[in-house]
């Protein structure tokens, strides 16, 4: 009987399978992004974003989760991240944002810090929004 139960809780918890969904930012992408960069190098480095916001300037967003299926439990999603570029008038890198979620709040990992209330926070809860933020 308990070499049957050993058997039944190694092979449940040894067939993890991750998920990958949206924009995965390849590794040292963001570091070719200068400031002051044009809207055209950031889609000849990153590609077409996620999605677009263009109210008080255009932002772009590259979302991305990742989830976690062990056996034959249902997905569950495990990390979420958003990476903001903010432009100028001029349609140039103003600022880079890599969002993410640390201790349950949204964390920005560039300058760690967490957004205050505002427009930011409101695209920012929209993609946070399924994960339970």
């Amino acid at each position: 009987m308990l070499a049957a139960l050993l058997l039944a809780g190694t092979l449940a918890s040894g067939c993890t399978q991750v998920y990958h969904h949206g924009y995965m930012v390849p590794d040292g992408a963001l570091s070719q992004i200068a400031i002051g960069a044009s809207q055209d190098q950031v889609l000849i480095v990153l590609g077409t974003p996620s999605t677009v916001a263009t109210i008080s300037g255009e932002v772009f967003y590259y979302i991305s989760q990742r989830g976690e299926q062990t056996s034959f439990l249902s997905e569950r999603e495990v990390d979420r991240r958003v990476v903001a570029v903010y432009f100028d008038r001029n349609r140039r890198v103003q600022r880079l944002a890599d969002y993410g979620l640390k201790d349950g709040r949204i964390f920005d990992y560039i300058s760690r810090t967490t957004p205050s209330g505002g427009k930011e926070s409101d695209y920012l809860a929209l993609a946070f929004r399924p994960f339970g933020f």
